[in-house]
C-alpha cells in the first residue's frame, strides 16, 4: 500500500495515464462512482491495487473476474506464498489466479533477492508456468539445458552493470562509498546493560513451560535489541506488554517473535516493522505486580541514559552528521524502532540548529503522510537530514533529496541493510557519489555478532558477485543461536564475543552454505542474464519506434519554435529549459504540469524532483503540436506557419517537391467474434522528383534533405508549386501507394510482436482509411538556383 501513490504519480508523469488507487481508504468512494451492478475494475480501465487489500476472498474474486489484460505485480517477492501467515498465502493465491488466464499478460517485478529458499523461488516461477513449480534445485549441466532454455523465455535477471552501457546509451548511476564507524558504551550505559543481561539470563532459565519459555525468549531478545537501539526504545519495550503473549502455540509465538524482533526480508510486508516488541511478561508470573514494578523501574533507569552526555552512540552520530553536512551531503539516518527515530530526530534538531532542516518518518504515518513529509523536507532550500525507520526501506524513491545513509541501528538481515542503501543509490541520483556508513558498538556484543557474522560476509560476497546474495537456509536460526550464546554465557555484554562449540560450527556451516549460494547465483546470472533476450530484435524494435517519434534534439528544436509561437518564452540553462507561459492562452497552460505558468523542464533523463520531463507524448507537447497544426490549416491568420514555399538545399541535384503528409490507416484487432477498430495516423515528409513523369515518380523519406535548408524566393519555385497542386490527382495516386505500404508495415509490426510473445487467438487487419492529407507543399531547388 505504501507504494500505491508513487505508482499513480509515475504513471501520470511518465505515461500520462490517470490511474485510480484501489485501497481500503478509497474503495468505498470508487464504488459510489460505479453504476448499479458495475465493478470498480469494469468502471476504471487503469488501477493501482494494493495486494493486501485485494487478497480477501470477496475482493479477490471480484478482481479476478474483471482484471485487465495486463497486470504488473511490483515487489513480486511478497507474493511467493511462503510463511505461516494467512496473508502470505492469500497474496500468492491472488497472483496465481491472475496467471491462470493464458491470454493475460503478467509482469512480475522485484529488485529484492529471493530469500535463498528454493520453495519461495519456485513458487514465483510457477506463476509464469505451473510446471516451474517442480524445477530441479540445480539447473546446471547438459541434462538441464532444455529446462534452462524454457525458463529463459520467461525469466530475466538484470544487474546495474547490464544497463549502465546498453543499446549505445549511457545510463548514469552514482558510485557508492562505504565506511564503518564505531562507538563505545559509557560506564553508565554498560552498567545498565549488564544489569539487564543478568535479568534476561534468570528470566529464560527460570521458565519451564515450553510456550512460556518461547514467550520469555522473544521478550528478552526484543529487549536486548531495543537496548542496543536507544534508551527511548528500551524504556518503551520495558513498559509494553510482549506481543508474543497473544499467541497460543509455540509456533505462533515464534512467528510473532520473529516478525517483531528480527529483520525478516524477502516475502514480508514492511508495515508495522518498526513497532517495539514489548518485553513485559508479568502475566506469566505468580507475582505479576512485582514483575511490573521491576520492569517499570528499569524503564525509568533507561530514561536517565537519554541524551548525548551518557548516550555516546548519539553523541558520535551528531559528530558524523556535522561532517556529512560540511561535505554538502543530505543524509538519511535509519533506525529500527519508532521511539528511537523520534529520540534521535529531537536531539539532532537541537544539535544542528536552524541551518539544517530535520524531519522524521515512521510507520505511525500512513503512506500519503509519509510521502508528503518527505516531499516537504525535499522542498527545503538548505541542507536536510531525514530520520526514518524501515517503513522507508523498500521501494521508496529518496535519491532526489538525499545522498547518504547511516545505519544507526544495524539491520539483522543483510538484505534489509542493502535495501536501505538502495533508497539513495539508484537511478536518478543527481550526486555522482553516495555514502553508506555502518555504525555499531565496538564493545557491544549484540552489534559485533551482526557485523562479524552477517554484514561483512555479505559485503564481501556482493563485491565478488556484483549482486546481493541472501543468507541461505535458516539465517534467522543462526542469529537466534548466536544471541542465545551471548545471553546464556557467563560473561558480561561488553566483553569480546567468543563463539564456541555448536554455535561456532553452525556459523562456519552457514558461511560455507553462503559461498555455495553465491556460486549458484553467479551461475544463475550467467544463464539468465539479460543477454537471454534477443538483443538485436529488441534494438530493431527500438530503432523503428524512435525513428517515428523523433530524437530528443528534434523535440527540443520543436519546443524552441512552438512555445514562442504560442505566446510563451523558452530560456536555456545548459540542458535545462525554463518554460514561461504567462502570456500564452489559458487553455495551453492547463496542459502544463500543475497548470504552472513557469517551470523548469528537460527532454532527456535523468531529471531532478523540481524538473518536468517533456516527452513527445506529454500533454503540453501534444497541445503545442495541435496548436501549430490548427494555425496552419486555419485561414485568415497572419501568424500561421507557412504551408507552401520554396528553399535551396545542397542535398538535391534537381528540383524536388517535398510534401508534409498525414496518412490514415483503419486498424482492427480481432479476438474471436469481437472486432476492435481504431484509426491510426502517421505523418511523414515525402519527396517527389522527376516532376515531368507523373505518375511514374519515385518517393523517399526526406528529413536529410531539410538539414541544410536555405531561404530562397524564385519564380521557378513558384512554378513547381503550382504545377504540383494542378497535378494533385497524380500526386494522390502516389500517396495512396504510400498509405498502402504504411498499412502493410503496421500489420507486420503487430504480427511480429504477437508471434514473439506467443500470443494466440488474436488477429489484426489494416487498410488505408482515406486519401492522405497534404499539410504542406515545398519546393527544394539545388543550391545556387535562381
Amino acid at each position: 500500500p505504501s507504494l500505491a501513490e508513487q505508482w499513480q504519480q509515475e504513471m501520470k508523469e511518465k505515461f500520462h495515464i490517470d490511474a485510480e488507487l484501489v485501497l481500503a481508504s478509497t474503495a468505498s468512494n470508487l464504488e459510489r462512482r460505479c453504476q448499479f451492478g458495475e465493478s470498480i475494475f469494469e468502471r476504471f480501465p487503469f488501477v493501482v491495487v494494493s495486494t493486501d487489500f485485494i487478497k480477501a476472498d470477496r475482493r479477490r474474486n471480484e478482481f479476478l473476474d474483471q482484471a485487465p489484460e495486463l497486470v504488473i505485480v511490483d515487489e513480486a517477492h511478497d507474493c511467493a506464498g511462503i510463511g505461516s501467515a494467512k496473508g502470505a498465502t492469500q497474496r500468492f493465491e491472488v497472483v496465481q489466479g491472475l496467471s491462470k488466464d493464458p491470454k493475460r499478460h503478467l509482469l512480475l517485478l522485484t529488485a529484492t533477492p529471493h530469500s535463498g529458499k528454493s520453495e519461495s523461488f519456485r513458487n514465483l516461477l510457477s506463476l509464469l508456468d505451473p510446471e516451474f513449480a517442480d524445477l530441479p534445485e540445480d539447473l546446471s549441466g547438459e541434462s538441464n539445458e532444455k529446462t534452462r532454455r524454457r525458463l529463459a523465455r520467461h525469466f530475466v535477471q538484470r544487474r546495474r552493470s547490464d544497463i549502465k552501457h546498453y543499446s549505445g546509451e549511457q545510463t548514469p548511476f552514482p558510485e557508492r562509498f562505504v565506511a564503518e564507524e564505531t562507538y563505545v558504551l559509557s560506564p553508565e550505559y554498560r552498567t545498565f546493560l549488564n544489569r539487564v543481561i543478568k535479568y534476561a539470563r534468570r528470566s529464560v532459565l527460570d521458565d519451564q513451560g515450553k510456550r512460556q519459555a518461547r514467550v520469555r525468549w522473544w521478550s528478552v531478545l526484543g529487549l536486548l535489541r531495543s537496548l542496543a537501539s536507544s534508551p527511548a526504545a528500551a524504556a518503551a519495550t520495558l513498559r509494553n506488554r510482549s506481543v508474543t503473549l497473544e499467541a497460543n502455540s509455540v509456533k505462533a509465538v515464534d512467528d510473532l517473535g520473529r516478525s517483531a524482533v528480527l529483520d525478516v526480508a524477502g516475502n514480508n510486508p514492511i508495515e508495522g516493522i518498526d513497532l517495539v516488541p514489548g518485553s513485559n511478561t508479568a502475566e506469566l508470573d505468580g507475582d505479576a505486580e512485582e514483575t511490573r514494578r521491576f520492569m517499570n523501574e528499569m524503564a525509568s533507569e533507561a530514561q536517565k541514559l537519554e541524551g548525548p552526555r551518557v548516550d555516546l552512540k548519539l553523541l558520535k552520530l551528531i559528530k558524523m552528521l556535522k561532517e556529512l553536512i560540511d561535505e554538502g551531503r543530505n543524509p538519511i539516518v535509519f533506525c529500527r524502532f519508532i521511539p528511537t527515530a523520534h529520540y534521535v530526530a529531537d536531539h539532532i534538531h537541537k544539535a544542528l540548529g536552524k541551518e539544517v532542516e530535520v524531519g522524521s518518518v515512521t510507520g505511525q504515518l500512513n503512506a500519503s503522510e509519509r510521502e508528503e513529509r518527505i516531499a516537504e523536507l525535499g522542498r527545503q532550500a538548505g541542507q536536510r537530514v531525514l530520520v526514518a525507520t524501515d517503513c522507508l526501506s523498500e521501494g521508496v524513491n529518496l535519491q532526489n533529496s538525499f545522498d547518504a545513509v547511516i545505519h544507526y541501528d544495524l539491520a539483522w538481515n543483510p538484505t534489509r541493510h542493502e535495501q536501505r542503501e538502495g533508497r539513495v543509490d539508484r537511478y536518478g541520483q543527481p550526486s555522482a557519489t553516495v555514502k553508506a556508513i555502518t555504525y555499531f558498538g565496538e564493545d557491544n556484543g549484540i552489534d559485533r555478532i551482526v557485523v562479524d557474522v552477517l554484514l561483512r560476509k555479505h559485503s564481501s560476497i556482493r563485491k565478488a558477485t556484483g549482486v546481493s546474495v541472501p543468507v541461505p537456509g535458516d539465517s534467522d536460526g543462526l542469529v537466534e543461536a548466536l544471541m542465545e550464546n551471548l545471553i546464556l554465557g557467563s560473561g558480561e555484554l561488553g566483553q569480546q564475543l567468543v563463539l564456541e562449540g555448536l554455535e561456532d560450527k553452525r556459523r562456519k556451516q552457514i558461511q560455507l552454505d553462503w559461498e555455495s549460494a553465491s556460486e549458484k547465483e553467479r551461475r544463475s546470472r550467467h544463464m539468465f542474464a539479460q543477454h537471454g533476450i534477443k538483443a538485436k530484435e529488441v534494438q530493431g524494435e527500438l530503432d523503428r519506434v524512435r525513428a517515428g517519434l523523433g530524437s530528443e534534439k528534434e523535440l527540443e528544436d520543436f519546443l524552441s519554435a512552438a512555445i514562442p509561437f504560442a505566446g510563451g518564452e523558452l530560456n536555456r540553462q545548459g540542458d535545462v529549459l525554463e518554460v514561461r507561459l504567462e502570456e500564452s492562452a489559458f487553455d495551453l497552460r492547463a496542459h502544463a504540469p500543475g497548470s504552472a505558468a513557469v517551470f523548469n523542464a528537460k527532454v532527456a533523463l535523468p531529471i531532478s524532483e523540481s524538473q518536468v520531463h517533456l516527452t513527445r507524448t506529454h500533454p503540453l507537447v501534444e497541445a503545442l503540436a495541435a496548436r501549430v497544426l490548427d494555425a496552419a490549416i486555419s485561414s485568415g491568420s497572419d501568424q500561421a506557419p507557412t504551408r507552401a514555399g520554396s528553399g535551396s538545399s545542397r542535398s538535391v541535384s534537381e528540383p524536388t517537391i517535398v510534401l508534409l503528409v498525414r496518412h490514415r490507416v483503419l486498424f482492427t484487432k480481432i479476438v474471436g467474434a469481437q472486432r476492435t477498430p481504431s484509426l491510426v495516423e502517421h505523418c511523414e515528409f515525402v519527396a517527389i522528383d522527376n516532376l515531368d513523369k507523373y505518375p511514374n515518380c519515385s518517393t523517399y523519406e526526406v528529413e536529410a534533405l531539410l538539414a541544410d535548408l536555405g531561404s530562397i524566393h524564385s519564380s521557378k519555385g513558384e512554378t513547381l508549386l503550382v504545377e504540383t497542386i494542378d497535378n494533385f490527382d497524380e500526386v494522390a495516386l502516389l500517396l495512396d501507394k504510400r498509405t498502402d505500404l504504411i498499412a502493410k508495415n503496421l500489420l507486420e509490426d503487430h504480427n511480429r510482436v504477437r508471434d514473439a510473445s506467443r500470443r494466440t487467438g488474436v488477429r489484426y487487419n489494416a487498410k488505408a482509411g482515406s486519401t492522405a492529407d497534404v499539410i504542406g507543399v515545398y519546393a527544394l531547388l539545388p543550391a545556387g538556383s535562381a
